[in-house]
């Protein structure tokens, strides 16, 4: 009978038993708990999706709302006196399940709509639009400033049991909206594809009548860039005009032009826009 101990890479144990070898001398801080970690996804000791998770949950400690918020521009809210004919549609094809409602002050949250309990009205009944009173259904709004900690958010979501916040700048204007799926989304990670740029640029140049631009794009900058002069007063990046030109938020591969210029969607989800490719005409002069 072989009495020798078992190898901390043996097989029979499980990842978490030898990730608990690598772990016996105490990390001094953050970036070297990442650098064992990561070192031990090298050793095959822990697996690669699993590293990704917990690099995940150790970079949502340092993030605040702002970080990962749904921007204001990319919304997709019901005003307080719409009919379901005017709300109904856009609430269908963005496929989310609850949703901020502004009153006559635009800039000013009043509740949240949950798609679900629009499920006990006839909508297809005629004479729908007077039946349903939207304020009748209204959920209270959570508000949290820009600094909220993404981590301290999450418990508090959990807590709760709720899903969705509101974001508010310093003078309490809306930013945006932050929910628990998008902190999850940080800490589970996407899947990266062929149009992936860097985090730090804005726009990509593929040659010189294509190019790759985040949603997210400043219109100050993307007029620089461009030698263009769009206004910026009602919304501050690229996306945000795009979503109102189009009048619901775009899928992916739908396309939408805007004078000269012609724009496909490269990347989105269900909550946003994220990456554009930029097609100019041949004869096009800024």
């Amino acid at each position: 009978m072989n009495d020798e101990p078992d190898n901390e890479d043996s097989p029979q144990k499980s990842w978490l038993e030898r990730l608990s070898h690598v772990l016996l001398r105490e990390p001094h801080d953050k970036e070297e708990l990442t650098e064992m970690l990561r070192h031990a996804a090298e050793r095959g000791i822990i697996p690669h999706n699993a590293l990704q998770m917990m690099e995940g949950v150790l970079s949502v400690s340092e993030l605040q709302a702002r970080d990962i918020m749904v921007s204001r521009s990319q919304m997709v809210v019901v005003e307080i006196d719409e009919t379901v004919d005017e709300f109904l549609p856009r609430i269908t094809e963005s496929g989310h399940s609850r949703f901020p409602v502004i009153g006559e002050n635009r800039d000013e949250v009043i509740g949240i709509l949950l798609a679900k309990d629009l499920l006990n009205y006839d909508l297809k009944k005629e004479g729908a639009n007077h039946a349903i009173q939207i304020d009748s259904l209204l959920r209270k709004a959570t508000f949290i400033p820009e600094s909220k900690r993404v981590d301290v958010l999450l418990r508090e979501f959990r807590m709760e049991y709720n899903h969705m916040a509101i974001v508010v700048d310093e003078y309490g204007g809306v930013s945006g909206l932050i929910s628990i799926e998008d902190i999850l989304e940080e800490i589970v990670g996407e899947i990266e594809d062929e149009y992936d740029i860097d985090e730090e640029i804005n726009i990509t140049t593929h040659d010189k009548s294509h190019f790759i631009i985040k949603a997210l794009t400043p219109i100050e900058e993307f007029n620089e860039y461009f030698k263009l002069k769009w206004s910026d007063e009602e919304f501050d990046t690229v996306g945000g005009i795009l979503v109102k030109e189009l009048g619901h938020l775009p899928k992916k591969g739908e396309r939408v032009t805007l004078g000269e210029l012609n724009f496909k969607v490269l990347q989105a989800d269900s909550r946003r826009v994220k990456t554009l490719e930029l097609i100019l005409p041949e004869d096009y002069t800024s």
